[in-house]
């Protein structure tokens, strides 16, 4: 009787037990090498998701799973971050993002010294007027609309954004060449208040175009105090990347200490063969202000040419007045004449890229507006020029006038050696500093540079795999939770309990660039599965249509809730 009594108790016991609540998840993400974006080594476990976020690590969960996918023999990561994206307007015609979400990326980042707001009535008609392949209505007037506009019409990727100093320059002085009055600096400054209020990210420049190149020190410091105010960062395309890198550097050092705040390097890079030897001082330069205390970081595109406009060959003074006053300069004998003199000699005073590729050949000439001029995509302006029977610093004048507008242009200006000085730098985080694209409809109609569809993947199979500069666990800290505390965001960046579900599952050893400067619109390969905010939106390698995206916002958002952070 006593042992049918026992016999009793512990059935009861194993069937209390087996009713007893267990977790639920779901999805399982099974059996890869997990990289939790910390830098440290990798272990193999198993990845928890309830809802939008990570709820366990562990190896062997066990609950009850809607959804398992078997990682086996795969790295699990973080989803990377783009610190330079240019998707503004591609995300506006395609929400997929498809270039990036396939190699992994889950947020991007805009605003590279132009943002998509604040705008007044005058800049949302410029923005209509100017409007090339891909077109869109502005139903928006501040960044915060835009960012929220975009989320709404279903982005695959979240984004994020800066506020440009050029914007609310654009916005209080239009393109003139002078400083702002008292009031319209307090103007501007309120500005940049509203816009981190919004959540952006902190203040952004691109100084080495006008009419940003007409801002002196003295007005970015003080965007940059009221930035520093909401613990946003400043991060800026440097005054000079060549001839006076070393002195743009300098004033981004003096930007930092005066308004006291952390300060990035769009696109690090020494650009001319002569200015290649520059680089090893900048990095000297940044490792003593950083031992000092200053915050100083820098982000890098992993190949030798940038790509900008035919604005990045010509001085500012006849860019002034926007694009109007720029093409009716250039209609002028006597402008033209001094442009031909002026732009067939490097210079100190502004940034010649005509000059520091040392050949019309090693410009390759990408997006045009006008349906005829389409036909010279993907020539160098060598090319073009014997085409039309003109010189090369005539043709690309005469480009900007009858396309009305910059040309989408890639210049040939960096060193490898220098690319993999970068690479290995602990305080480097990496950003396409191009649009997210697919190789379909209005997208086919221009060329890009190949980093669009590459740049992340080039750096894990050529940097990180190939050359072995870097660790496949020290690449992706600084592909995640190295950029999302620099940028001060919560739950983003690295795999922990309670993080938003931004996470990425590749082969290191398969990831391949195929993009290349004669056919730019290929995908890279070697991730198959990307979550954003715990849901799947790559399977497999293919897109699942998913566009759970949302806005991300910066530390100084005044919004009611971190539910977006």
């Amino acid at each position: 009787m006593r042992y049918l009594v026992r016999l009793c108790l512990l059935w009861l016991s194993l069937l209390l037990l087996s009713c007893s609540e267990q977790p639920e998840y779901d999805i399982v993400i099974r059996g890869g090498l997990v990289f939790d974006g910390s830098g440290q080594p990798p272990r193999f476990a198993d990845v928890g998701i309830v809802g939008d976020s990570i709820a366990a690590l562990g190896e062997n969960l066990r609950g009850r799973v809607k959804l398992e996918v078997d990682a086996t023999g795969f790295a699990v990561a973080p989803g990377f971050i783009n610190m330079l994206s240019w998707a503004n307007e591609s995300l506006l015609q395609d929400g997929r993002s498809q270039s990036d979400i396939r190699q992994g990326v889950t947020l991007e980042v805009l605003g590279e010294g132009e943002s998509m707001g604040p705008l007044n009535e005058r800049m949302r008609k410029e923005m209509v007027n100017r409007q090339g392949d891909i077109r869109y209505p502005v139903e928006w007037t501040t960044l915060g609309e835009y960012l929220e506009h975009l989320e709404r019409r279903g982005i695959s990727t979240n984004v994020a954004s800066f506020v440009g100093a050029t914007t609310v320059r654009i916005h209080e002085l239009g393109y003139e060449d002078r400083a702002p009055t008292a009031e319209e600096l307090g103007r501007m400054e309120e500005l940049v208040k509203e816009a981190m209020e919004e959540g952006a990210m902190g203040v952004s420049s691109s100084l080495i175009y006008a009419p940003a190149f007409f801002a002196k020190t003295s007005e970015l410091i003080a965007l940059c105090r009221v930035a520093a105010e909401y613990g946003g960062i400043y991060v800026s395309h440097l005054r000079s990347e060549g001839n006076t890198l070393l002195e743009a550097l300098d004033e981004l050092l003096t930007i930092a200490r005066e308004a006291n705040i952390p300060a990035e390097i769009y696109h690090l890079k020494a650009a001319g063969a002569d200015n290649w030897w520059k680089l090893d001082t900048v990095i000297a330069r940044v490792g003593r202000a950083r031992e000092e205390g200053l915050r100083i970081t820098a982000n890098m595109y992993t190949y030798t040419a940038a790509a900008t406009g035919l604005d990045a060959m010509m001085p500012p003074w006849v860019q002034e007045g926007g694009l109007e006053g720029w093409a009716a300069r250039l209609k002028k004998p006597s402008v033209r004449k001094r442009l031909r003199e002026e732009i067939s000699r490097s210079s100190e005073k502004w940034e010649n890229f005509y000059v520091a590729t040392r050949s019309p050949h090693n410009i390759i000439l990408v997006g045009f507006k006008t349906d005829s001029l389409k036909k010279y995509t993907g020539k160098t302006l060598a090319q073009i020029g014997k085409l039309r029977g003109t010189s090369p610093i005539e043709t690309a004048m005469d480009l900007v006038v009858q396309d009305n507008s910059r040309v989408e242009t890639i210049f040939f200006l960096m060193s490898e050696n220098n690319v993999e000085k970068k690479v290995v730098l602990p305080w480097m985080s990496f950003g396409s500093d191009a649009a997210s694209l697919a190789p379909e409809g209005v997208f086919l109609k221009s060329n890009v540079h190949p980093r669009a569809y590459g740049n992340f993947a080039r750096l894990i199979s050529r940097y990180v795999v190939g050359a072995e500069l870097v660790d496949l666990e020290e690449a992706i800290r600084r592909l995640t939770s190295f950029p999302a505390e620099n940028l001060g965001l919560k739950r983003r960046g690295a795999l922990l309990p309670g993080h938003f579900a931004d996470i990425v599952v590749f082969d290191p050893y398969a990831v391949r660039d195929y993009a290349t400067f004669q056919k730019p619109h290929r995908y890279s390969v070697g991730v198959r599965d990307v979550f954003v905010n715990g849901v799947q939106v790559l399977k497999d390698g293919e897109h699942t249509g998913a566009t759970p995206g949302r806005v991300v916002r910066g530390p100084g958002w005044k919004g009611r809730s971190s539910h977006s952070r």
